[in-house]
């Protein structure tokens, strides 16, 4: 276990050591295994289940014939072509329903007495410090994330992600937007907040906690090859450290919405017209 000096000692997140929510010694291993499972369902119904698509879909990637690079993954894709409306009560249906994992975390933490998703620090509490933060984390990985795609694609370690392909109407940018600040939302909350909450609750150490959050991040994204997994693994290191600092998710899912909100608007913008930006 760290010393209380570490910057990932277990002072540093709510429910760990022996704080609010974290389950009496005195039950002992029932509650820990009740702690467990709960987890592993909620992984289970949400990016845990994303994880082992993700490699199913590297692995058919890399069986089929050609290179990485000269195949595509596109994140944000039209349901129903050519049928509009339908297609926006498609995105509209699966950006809400990809958010009931986050429900589902904040009704637990309620039960657990914890205050719901203010015991991780997605409140309004501090809007000033979460949105100044989160600009801040999002310029200085996203820029680097970028060149690091490029470069991993241009060496065929990646796919040409295609971040997306949706018709050119009136919803187009509004849906990109709420896409962006859903995938923010669910990824922080989930594996961040939540994640290194429990795993602080049955006994990991800081440590351990912050490897596994980063490589359940890298390993969602590895649909997108060795260079997203990477890449998602580094930022996943990074967030954690600074949610195990601040106790907070809400600038961790501020930085990830204007990434995401960024790649897909300027994807949109972009895509055609400049020589650098990889297209499918």
């Amino acid at each position: 276990m760290q010393s209380d000096t570490s910057p990932v000692a277990d002072a540093d997140v709510p429910g760990a050591g022996g704080g609010p929510g974290r389950p009496p010694e005195a039950a002992g291993e029932p509650a820990r295994r009740l702690l467990r499972n709960e987890t592993l369902i909620v992984l289970a119904l949400s990016l845990g289940a994303s994880a082992v698509s993700a490699l199913i879909s590297f692995v058919g990637s890399l069986t089929r014939p050609g290179g990485l690079k000269h195949q595509a993954a596109t994140l944000n894709a039209s349901h129903a072509p050519g049928r509009h409306w339908l297609d926006l009560a498609w995105q509209v249906f699966g950006i809400a329903t990809a958010l009931v994992p986050v429900v589902l975390v904040a009704h637990l933490l309620l039960r657990e007495r914890a205050g719901g998703l203010r015991a991780i620090g997605f409140d309004r509490r501090r809007p000033g410090f979460d949105l100044g933060v989160g600009a801040g984390l999002a310029a200085a990985i996203g820029g680097s994330g970028l060149l690091l795609y490029l470069g991993a694609q241009a060496a065929g370690f990646n796919l040409t992600v295609v971040p997306e392909a949706l018709p050119h109407t009136w919803w187009r940018a509004p849906v990109l937007i709420a896409s962006a600040v859903q995938n923010a939302v669910l990824e922080e909350v989930i594996v961040v907040g939540y994640l290194l909450r429990r795993l602080g609750q049955l006994g990991w150490t800081p440590w351990a906690a912050v490897a596994a959050s980063a490589v359940l991040r890298g390993s969602y994204h590895l649909y997108q090859g060795v260079g997203g997994f990477v890449g998602n693994m580094v930022m996943g290191v990074i967030f954690a450290l600074v949610y195990r600092r601040c106790r907070r998710v809400g600038p961790l899912v501020a930085a990830h919405a204007l990434i995401d909100t960024v790649a897909f608007l300027g994807y949109a913008l972009l895509a055609g017209k400049v020589s650098w930006l990889p297209t499918a």
